[in-house]
C-alpha cells in the first residue's frame, strides 16, 4: 500500500481560525495543492466563510486570500499508508505535530476540523493543549455526498472567529 504525505502548513502570523483536513488526496498529492480535486467543496465552502470568491482565484491567490482572512490549512495526519483517497483506507497514519503549530499561532482561536476523521484524530492530539474551539464540520470531500448547500451553514459559522 501506498505511503502518502501530507503538505506543510499554511500559516501566517495573526491566524485565528486553523482548518485541518485527515490527509491530502490523489489529486491533490499529484497538484501538490490543498484541495485539488475539482468536485472538492472547500474553495466554495470557504468563499462563504471569508467572503471571497475564491473559486475563480487561481491556487496562489487562494491561499494569500486565506491568510489575509486570518485562515491557516494544514492536515492532522504528517504520513500514512492508504489505497486511493479516501479516510476510510488510511492505515498506520503518524500525526502531525499539531500541539507544536497551535503553540506558534498566539492569535488561534478555533480549529475547523475538514470531516469525522479529522475530527476524530485531531481532536485526540490536541485535548488539553490550549483553550481554542474545536469544531466538527461536514467534509467538503466528493466523498461525503451532501450537498455544497447543506453544509455551508456549519462552515459558515466558522465566521465568528474571524472578527
Amino acid at each position: 500500500m501506498p505511503e502518502k504525505r501530507s503538505f506543510p502548513p499554511i500559516v501566517a502570523s495573526g491566524v485565528r481560525l486553523l482548518i485541518l483536513g485527515s490527509l491530502p488526496g490523489d489529486r491533490s498529492l499529484a497538484a501538490q495543492r490543498y484541495y485539488a480535486h475539482p468536485q472538492n467543496q472547500f474553495w466554495r465552502l470557504m468563499s462563504g466563510v471569508i467572503g471571497r470568491d475564491l473559486p475563480e482565484l487561481d491556487y496562489e491567490a487562494r491561499l494569500a486570500a486565506l491568510l489575509e482572512a486570518h485562515v491557516g490549512l494544514w492536515d492532522v495526519v504528517a504520513s500514512a499508508s492508504r489505497e486511493g483517497s479516501s479516510d476510510a483506507a488510511i492505515r498506520d497514519p503518524i500525526g502531525n505535530d499539531l500541539a507544536g503549530l497551535v503553540r506558534t499561532l498566539p492569535d488561534l482561536r478555533a480549529i475547523g476540523f475538514n470531516g469525522a476523521t479529522a475530527f476524530r484524530n485531531g481532536s485526540k492530539q490536541l485535548a488539553g493543549v490550549a483553550d481554542i474551539a474545536l469544531i466538527a464540520l461536514p467534509s467538503s470531500s466528493p466523498l461525503h455526498t451532501v450537498g455544497a448547500a447543506a453544509k455551508q451553514s456549519a462552515w459558515d459559522a466558522l465566521r465568528a472567529y474571524l472578527a
